[in-house]
Formats: C-alpha cells, structure tokens, sequence
C-alpha cells in the first residue's frame, strides 16, 4: 500500500516522524478487524489500537497532539477520500466595489492560551471541511513537518493533494477554539473551515458586507 506522505514535496515528506510511518502501515495491517466498530468513523491509530475515535475529525487531531505518539489519522473505511476543500478558483480585486469576499483576521496559536501569530484575510469558507492554511503561513507558526499528520485533501471539483495535518487553536471574539489545519502546498487562501466555523453564531451580511460572529 503506497503510503499516502509519498504525495508530499520530497523534503517535507523526509521530516515525518517514522513513528507515523509505522502507524499507518500497522493500521493498514488491522484495518479489517477495524471495519465492523469504526466504520464511517475518524481514528487515531498508534502501536496497534485505536487512540481516538469520532464523527469529528478535529476531536481526533486533538487527541493525536494530546498523545504525542505520532498516530495515523483516517476515517475507516473512506481513508483515500480525504477532507473536502472549497477549492473552486475566482480572480477577485481587493479595490473592487463589487460581490464582497467574506474574510476575517484571526489569531492562529500554536499552544492553548499562549498568543499566537495574526492572519488577516482569512476566507470565512462554510464549504470545507477543515481549515486550510498556505504552507507559507505554516512556516511563519513555526510548525513541524516532524509533528505533522499526512493527509489528502480533495476538492469540489475533483482532484486530490497530500497535505500534513496539524491541531492548532484560533482566538476570535474573545473566545479560543481548536482547530484543525491542513498545511496546503500548492495554494495561496487561508480558509477558515467548518471546523472553527461550526463552533460560532456566523452571520453573513451581504448587503452591508461584512461578518459578524455571535450576533
């Protein structure tokens, strides 16, 4: 079975852990014995059993940071699926009067309660599942190839690419929430998914253009 971190760029795929390596061989070894209880379901795998299991794959990804066993994270049963991305591709001009693109500017931390770095243009983007953020962004937090989960994503369209997945936390309107990002090397949005979006009241405006959270 070919490993799905064979899909990153050589040098990033040279920095995961061989931990996660093992993981995901060994989940793939198990993965019939798993069918029955998980299937449709998000698993944490790390030295032969289930760390982790929900519907939620950010509860997943943060008990896979929490455990620093360096597990492989799937949904049994839809592993090569991988999370559906709004990658739908529009020219836009930031000085245009025109549609409004809803974007927010949030804190992106990369330990729970420690201030972070500021993103501004981040898209408010209800269509994807998680959180997405340019591998350059990744770099500026600072994250770790080492500490990242291979992942895929796919888009509306059609079309996969290989991502790392990492358990962040975002501070917006006063309140800190977990996120879950996926490191995109080949595009250049930040997208604030339905993983961060979900936990807040968004109310689109459109008339007036703008975002306003918890009404």
């Amino acid at each position: 079975m070919k490993s799905i971190a064979d899909g990153l760029p050589p040098e990033i795929a040279a920095q995961i852990h061989s931990d996660w390596g093992k993981n995901e061989a060994a989940y793939w070894d198990a993965r019939e014995t798993l069918l029955d209880q998980y299937m449709g379901r998000w698993i944490a795998f790390s030295n032969g059993r289930v760390l982790a299991s929900d519907r939620r794959p950010a509860v997943v990804y943060h008990a896979a940071h929490e455990s620093g066993e360096h597990p492989f994270v799937t949904c049994v049963g839809r592993e090569r699926e991988g999370f559906r991305m709004r990658r739908a591709t529009f020219a836009y001009d930031t000085e245009y009067d025109g549609e409004a693109l809803p974007v927010l500017s949030l804190e992106f931390r990369t330990s729970s309660g420690v201030p972070g770095v500021v993103l501004d243009r981040v898209i408010a983007d209800t269509g994807s599942d998680a959180t997405a953020l340019p591998w350059a962004d990744c770099r500026t937090l600072q994250l770790d190839p080492h500490e990242g989960i291979p992942a895929i994503m796919s888009g509306v369209a059609g079309g996969a690419a290989t991502s790392l997945g990492f358990f962040l936390w975002v501070w917006l309107d006063g309140q800190e929430r977990g996120c879950q990002v996926q490191a995109d090397f080949s595009g250049t949005e930040r997208l604030l998914g339905r993983d961060v979006l979900n936990a807040f009241d968004v109310l689109f405006r459109g008339p007036s253009r703008e975002i306003v959270i918890n009404p």
